[in-house]
């Protein structure tokens, strides 16, 4: 019997991640009440007040390990981790409300078609403004995928930066995005986009900071540096 129940929880855990990617979602009840940004119409996280900086990023996973309030909450994990955060995110209202939020990392595969890179552009901001309404501080998380989410060479608007407000807090990574020649190139380019369109006054970066991408900015927005968490753990990059 035992075994019939493992085998029933796993099936429901593996529906549960299966139709945070191919079922409803947008959760369009999320954006009741918000703005929404360019022809898309993806909506908007608001700009604070006031600037609140994070003391450090933990992964969604581990976020029950530092018991800190100015500890933000980042989801630089894959997908699959944070699913039930896409499928049931009232479940964490109460545990957000309060805290600092990085608006939540749906993947940007280059690789994916640009409807896809679109859908999880919505979905971060989506969620993101939602966790705002009740009470999270949310800074929006930039992502960028190739170069059409950063240029408009296909569409008449930079989908990649929809839905945040100029000259405001953001936060961008590079963890997992620097490895390569090639993904070096796309997130300079996406990075020189970002701050050229949004013109950010604050930007959180998690995950190393190369002076050859980051440099030619850092006169042009205050630039606050965290290391990924297997760094921190392991006591390196402070």
């Amino acid at each position: 019997m035992q075994n019939n129940k493992d085998n029933a929880e796993a099936n429901t855990t593996r529906h549960q991640k299966r139709k945070a990617n191919l079922d409803d979602g947008c959760n369009p009840e999320l954006v009741k009440g918000a703005d929404f940004d360019g022809y898309l119409g993806i909506p908007i996280i608001k700009k604070p007040k006031e600037y609140r900086i994070p003391t450090g990023i933990s992964p969604f996973s581990c976020r029950n390990r530092i018991k800190n309030d100015d500890e933000a909450i980042g989801f630089f994990e894959n997908d699959p981790v944070f699913a039930d955060v896409l499928i049931n995110p009232d479940k964490y209202d109460e545990e957000f409300k309060g805290r600092i939020i990085i608006s939540l990392d749906c993947s940007l595969y280059r690789s994916s078609p640009l409807a896809v890179q679109i859908t999880n552009t919505y979905r971060n901001r989506a969620l993101g403004y939602h966790f705002q309404t009740i009470g999270a501080y949310v800074i929006p998380l930039i992502r960028w995928g190739n170069s059409l989410t950063y240029t408009t060479s296909v569409l008449p608007e930079k989908v990649a930066f929809l839905g945040a407000e100029k000259h405001s807090i953001v936060a961008v990574s590079t963890y997992g995005c620097c490895q390569t020649r090639d993904d070096k190139i796309e997130f300079s380019n996406g990075l020189k986009a970002m701050m050229e369109t949004i013109e950010p006054e604050v930007v959180i970066v998690y995950g190393s900071m190369p002076d050859s991408i980051f440099v030619p900015y850092l006169t042009k927005a205050r630039f606050i540096h965290f290391p990924d968490w297997t760094t921190r753990m392991h006591g390196g990059d402070k």
